[in-house]
C-alpha cells in the first residue's frame, strides 16, 4: 500500500494485521527494533508513551527508518499529542478518548485511533467523527464476544482490540467482521531487545503475515 503524507486511521490500521505495541527503555535500541520489523514486513509502529526516552525513539526512527511509519501510543493529553507530532509521529493511539484529546490529534494532523472500553465510549468516539477505534483493553472488557455483540449497533465502526491479544487468539479476533487489524506486544519481546536479538523480532514479524485480513 502506497503510503501518502497525511494518512487515514483505516491506513493505520488496515496496512498488516497486528500494529505491534513497543515498549522502548534505550534509545539505542529504537532504530534496529525498528528495522527488524520492517524487514519482516511490519511498518506501523506504535511506540508508546510509557517511558522517558519514547518521544526520543519515536525521533530517531522517524529520522533514520524511511520505510517505517512511527506513530506514538499511551496519548492520553493534548500535550502528549503535540509533543508526538513535533518528535515525528504520524499516528495516535490512546487508552481512552476525552474530546480536548482527540482534538489535539486533529491539530497536529496526527490520525487517532482512540481506546473504547464500553459501549457509551463508542458513542462518544462516533460522536466525535471516530470510526477507527481501539478496542482495550480487549481481553479485560469482553473479547471476543463483546466484539461480536457490537456487530449489530455499531455496524458502522471498525476496531483494533489490544490488551490480551496474542498468537494463540489473534486469528480468532481478526475472524469478526468489524475487527481490521489487533495490536500486540509479543511481536516486541523484553527478552529479545535485551539481547539485541533482531533477527528474532524479524521472524515473529513474518510469522504475522500468515494472519490474513481481507475483509475491511
Amino acid at each position: 500500500m502506497a503510503l501518502d503524507k497525511t494518512l487515514t486511521a483505516l491506513e493505520v490500521m488496515s496496512d498488516a494485521p497486528v500494529i505491534p505495541v513497543i515498549v522502548v527503555h534505550d534509545v539505542a535500541d529504537a532504530v534496529p527494533m525498528a528495522r527488524a520489523l520492517v524487514a519482516g514486513g511490519i511498518r506501523m509502529l506504535e511506540v508508546t508513551l510509557r517511558t522517558p526516552q519514547a518521544l526520543a525513539c519515536i525521533e530517531a526512527i522517524a529520522r533514520e527508518v524511511p520505510d517505517a511509519v512511527v506513530g506514538a501510543g499511551t496519548v492520553r493529553t493534548a500535550a502528549d499529542a503535540r509533543a508526538a507530532a513535533d518528535a515525528g509521529a504520524r499516528f495516535a493511539v490512546s487508552p481512552g478518548f476525552t474530546e480536548k484529546m482527540a482534538q489535539a490529534t486533529r491539530d497536529a494532523g496526527l490520525p487517532l485511533l482512540p481506546g473504547v472500553a464500553t459501549s457509551s465510549e463508542v458513542m462518544m468516539a462516533r460522536e466525535a467523527g471516530f470510526d477507527h477505534l481501539k478496542f482495550f483493553p480487549a481481553m479485560q472488557a469482553g473479547g471476543i464476544p463483546m466484539l461480536k455483540a457490537w456487530q449489530g449497533p455499531f455496524f458502522d465502526v471498525k476496531f483494533c482490540p489490544t490488551g490480551g491479544v496474542s498468537p494463540a487468539n489473534a486469528a480468532e479476533f481478526l475472524a469478526l467482521s468489524n475487527v481490521v487489524c489487533v495490536g500486540g506486544s509479543w511481536l516486541v519481546p523484553a527478552d529479545a531487545v535485551a539481547n539485541k536479538d533482531w533477527a528474532q523480532i524479524t521472524r515473529l514479524a513474518r510469522e504475522t503475515q500468515a494472519l490474513v485480513k481481507t475483509d475491511y
